[in-house]
């Protein structure tokens, strides 16, 4: 198991307050040096703000404010920062995403799908498909959605990236875990479903055990909160560290055969009965990209977008790291968008998406990304058309949860 991220949430202002950075680079320096001492792998540390339309009343300066933002956290010890995201009361702050992403290249942005009243807003569905097929022609791979993701009631506090975001008066961290392989080995080791379950709640909670005792230093020495940590078991494209291995060592045959959602459904069950601290998801994680056997199967066309959104009923994050035909267009984005802030609402659970149209692929293309976190697939066929009637009106509504 690697720590993906340490992740600092904290209200430095707009104009920042100075003396508020240089705490967040100390405390950071810290954290990393705390949690590596203590055996672990620290990928990367983050910092989170606010939802930026709290902070900036004028659109036109928020490729300024990334900017600085980006670079005082390189300055302060940072890998990325999330400038949060944008909101249903904010119509301005939607499309002001793009040419931010433009003018950057480690800040990370997302869009709200529900506002504050809780509210499925149709106008955000719309702005958020908008802004992810124009963020995809600002480079020839669509590279650049991967720092953005629409978010259907999302908590602040969550530590995974492009969905955290600062909206408390007290400064906090969080830890999201790259945990797959924690799954691959109690599943391998496993003679039955019970002791299947067992092994890999007991990983969770020792591992947790452990990540919190030094949290807890942290907290004593800095006075600040500590928001938990997120076992959503991260994977990683390798195969001992895959989700999609875990769930086939269950006894599917294939991942997107009948069975995998009985699969997911057992393996986040399991991450709800292990005893740790919560943040953000604590569910089950499908990054499609990221995972060497779900991008595998997707390429095979055993798992398609239905299939994922359908196993997010029963666990998951959403829709994640998802290539899409370059020609999809935010009519059809849109009506993904809508299926997942419906079921979000529906079921009273946070979800996702990180949808990845590729210019000038269509679908069964092969994907040609060259980064460490990603496995190349094939681009993922989508069954949407737009929308028409009632779903393409203005305002909100609501939907009893279940």
């Amino acid at each position: 198991m690697k720590i993906r991220s340490i992740t600092y949430f904290f209200n430095p202002g707009w104009p920042p307050d100075e003396l508020a950075l240089q705490k967040a680079g100390g405390f950071i320096k810290t954290a990393r040096m705390a949690y590596t001492g203590a055996g672990y792998e620290v990928q990367s540390v983050r910092m989170a703000l606010p939802p930026f339309p709290r902070l900036l009343s004028n659109p036109d300066g928020l490729p300024a404010m990334a900017q600085f933002f980006e670079q005082a956290a390189q300055n302060l010890g940072f890998d990325y920062v999330s400038l949060g995201p944008a909101l249903p009361e904010y119509p301005w702050a939607y499309p002001a995403i793009v040419e931010a992403l433009a003018a950057t290249q480690n800040a990370f942005f997302s869009g709200a799908l529900n506002g504050s009243a809780a509210g499925i807003s149709l106008s955000a569905c719309r702005q958020c498909a908008e802004v992810i097929c124009r963020a995809a022609s600002l480079s020839p791979d669509g590279f650049a959605n991967l720092r953005f993701a629409a978010l259907a009631n999302v908590p602040a506090g969550t530590p995974f990236f492009p969905a955290a975001y600062h909206d408390n008066i007290h400064t906090s961290f969080a830890i999201a875990t790259e945990a797959a392989d924690l799954a691959v080995q109690a599943f391998t080791q496993a003679g039955s479903l019970p002791e299947a379950q067992r092994n890999l709640a007991y990983r969770i909670e020792f591992k947790a055990q452990a990540l919190g005792a030094t949290a807890q230093e942290l907290v004593d020495r800095y006075g600040i909160q500590f928001g938990g940590i997120d076992f959503s078991l991260a994977p990683y494209p390798a195969e001992a560290r895959s989700l999609g291995e875990a769930m086939e060592k269950l006894g599917v045959p294939a991942l997107g055969l009948h069975g995998s959602l009985a699969s997911a459904a057992f393996l986040a069950s399991t991450i709800d009965q292990a005893h740790f601290p919560r943040a953000g998801f604590s569910g089950l994680m499908m990054p499609v990209l990221e995972d060497g056997v779900l991008a595998q199967r997707a390429a095979e066309g055993t798992l398609t977008v239905m299939d994922l959104l359908l196993y997010s009923c029963v666990c998951g994050t959403g829709l994640d790291t998802v290539p899409l035909p370059g020609d999809t267009t935010p009519e059809q984005i849109t009506a993904v968008l809508l299926d997942l802030a419906c079921m979000a609402q529906r079921l009273g659970k946070p979800l996702t998406a990180r949808l990845m149209p590729i210019p000038g692929k269509a679908a069964g293309d092969p994907t040609d990304f060259n980064f460490s976190y990603f496995v190349n697939s094939r681009v993922m066929a989508l069954r949407a058309q737009p929308l028409s009637g009632f779903w393409t009106g203005e305002g909100t509504f609501t939907l009893q949860r279940r």
